[in-house]
């Protein structure tokens, strides 16, 4: 069969809100090669074992797994990311935190030194570390497995010389190894966020790491933890920016105004008009 005869058999089969563009990137996967080159190459027969391998992928679709978990790579930022199961899989929401964070540290260039909290697959350290080439970068996760993928990613985009990875809770328990001072200039953190029980309710759960994704009753713990520790770690006028889920704009605020009450503090909103973004920087001149 060839790659035409497969995608009018496979597509019908998915049921997604793309199913022909989901079936493409399957079959592109599976033949090795871009999905443009798969579209330019319709008449390719497959092998048999292509076509095994084919089917496979079809039935982890139909059963649930993710499309960036099957075919092991996902676009973030214009890069494209390995991925597996043990990490969160890049959003476009936290793109708009990557878009803060590169335009202050441009317009701040005595400013380096970033902690990127809970990296997972190393999507914020990765990206900034490949648009600010003189970022001094530290990356820390509490899953061994997560940070295996977040350092596959830096090797893959030859960053990895500017980026330490750390396995810990939140921040370390010792100073900051990348400065003299044991101070950030940015913290930046998509830690987990969702409440509980809204978690136990959505279609990800149990097919994204739920230690990715759980954020205790009201989907702050993590933060509440972060915000407590990060006025230690925080350079005199440095920033923190953190993504957040929709509904806790307001929560968010006051939590951080407990920490941060002589700062400015402000939500951003992301494309849908969502409150995303928690940013808290120094108060203006």
């Amino acid at each position: 069969m060839n790659a035409a005869d497969i995608l009018k058999q496979i597509t019908p089969q998915l049921e997604s809100d793309l199913p022909e563009l989901d079936a493409q990137v399957i079959l592109a996967h599976v033949m090795g090669h871009p999905r443009t080159w798969l579209l330019a190459h319709l008449e390719t027969s497959l092998t048999p074992l292509q076509i095994d391998q084919t089917k496979e992928a079809v039935n982890q679709y139909q059963a649930g797994t993710p499309l960036p978990y099957i075919i092991g790579h996902w676009e973030f930022y214009g890069l494209d990311l390995y991925i597996t199961k043990d990490v969160l899989i890049p959003r476009p929401e936290t793109e708009l935190l990557v878009e803060k964070a590169i335009s202050w540290l441009r317009a701040s260039p005595e400013r380096r030194t970033v902690a990127d909290i809970g990296t997972g697959s190393g999507a914020i350290a990765v990206t900034l570390a490949m648009h600010l080439p003189d970022a001094r970068i530290l990356a820390t996760d509490v899953s061994y497995a997560a940070l295996a993928v977040a350092k596959h990613n830096a090797r893959k985009f030859h960053v990895h010389h500017k980026i330490d990875f750390l396995q810990c809770d939140i921040l370390p328990q010792h100073i900051n190894p990348l400065s003299t001072e044991g101070h950030f200039d940015l913290i930046c953190a998509n830690l987990p966020y969702i409440p509980t029980e809204t978690l136990h309710n959505l279609s990800i759960y149990g097919n994204e790491p739920t230690l990715a994704l759980d954020g205790g009753d009201d989907g702050l713990d993590h933060y509440r933890r972060l915000l407590k520790l990060a006025p230690d770690w925080l350079a005199p006028n440095g920033k923190i920016l953190l993504e957040i889920e929709a509904t806790q704009g307001v929560k968010a605020l006051g939590l951080a105004y407990d920490f941060f009450n002589n700062m400015n503090i402000q939500l951003h909103q992301d494309l849908g008009r969502h409150d995303r973004i928690l940013e808290i920087s120094p108060m203006p001149d």
